[in-house]
């Protein structure tokens, strides 16, 4: 009998079907603080990063109907951003694996007009073709087990000139802030998810899981063999965070 193919759980290796059920238990963990983690992990700059990625997407503010889907989107910090800068007939749909996550969403935007919450999988979007004018999806992608068929399902059910925006932690290319952020990762952010969440664990996974994602260029290949044109990458803080884009021509 061959031997089951091995993914990366942080710098673990596990199989498949137990890869997807570990993330989902970080997940399931990790909701009800994600939020106030990510400004202590990121001394405020995630809220910065995202801010950057919508204007990067500029959204039209005028009257014409623009779909948004929001992969991984959790607590609605894109989808919120968006409908801010968009016009009166935007919509976005939230579309995350994890219950717990979209369940955090839901309590915290009760208020939020025109967006929609659905649990789904990045792999096998419950979606038809080309319905979306831009897809979305922050700091979600290093989750993903099979990278390469999420990157295809988001191909997939773009419009012909819909946008794809990835915003993700990546590879730092300034020395010595590569030393620094090192440090403040394995050291500082499990100590923290310790003290807010009593939970080091699965902070020292979502650590380990950023040395594991590709880098930029590796992961901008990989967006072109998905189908996408005029691919690029803009690095954020050093390269500590990068957005991606491309275009469905």
């Amino acid at each position: 009998m061959a031997a089951s193919e091995k993914y990366s759980f942080g710098f673990e290796e596990v199989d498949e079907n137990a890869r997807q059920d570990r993330v989902n238990g970080v997940f399931a963990k990790v909701a009800k603080n994600y939020d106030v983690m990510n400004d202590l992990m990121s001394g405020g700059m995630h809220r910065l990063w995202k801010d950057d990625m919508i204007a990067q997407l500029n959204p039209p503010r005028s009257a014409t109907p623009f779909a948004l889907l929001d992969v991984a989107g959790g607590t609605g910090d894109i989808a919120e951003r968006f409908l801010k800068a968009s016009g009166p007939n935007a919509t976005a749909i939230i579309c995350d694996i994890s219950a717990e996550m979209l369940e955090a969403g839901r309590e915290r935007h009760a208020g939020l007009d025109r967006v929609e919450f659905v649990q789904g999988n990045a792999e096998a979007l419950p979606y038809e073709n080309g319905r979306f004018d831009a897809y979305t999806i922050a700091f979600g992608m290093r989750n993903v087990t099979h990278i390469d068929r999420a990157l295809k399902e988001a191909f997939r059910v773009l419009k012909p000139g819909g946008r794809f925006l990835c915003l993700e932690f990546s590879a730092v290319e300034v020395p010595m802030l590569d030393t620094l952020y090192d440090l403040f990762s394995f050291k500082a952010i499990p100590a923290l998810g310790q003290v807010v969440a009593g939970d080091s664990a699965s902070y020292r996974y979502l650590v380990e899981s950023i040395r594991k994602f590709p880098t930029q260029e590796p992961y901008a290949e990989m967006i072109r063999e998905a189908g996408f044109e005029q691919v690029r990458y803009r690095n954020l803080t050093g390269g500590i965070a990068a957005i991606h884009s491309g275009w469905r021509i």
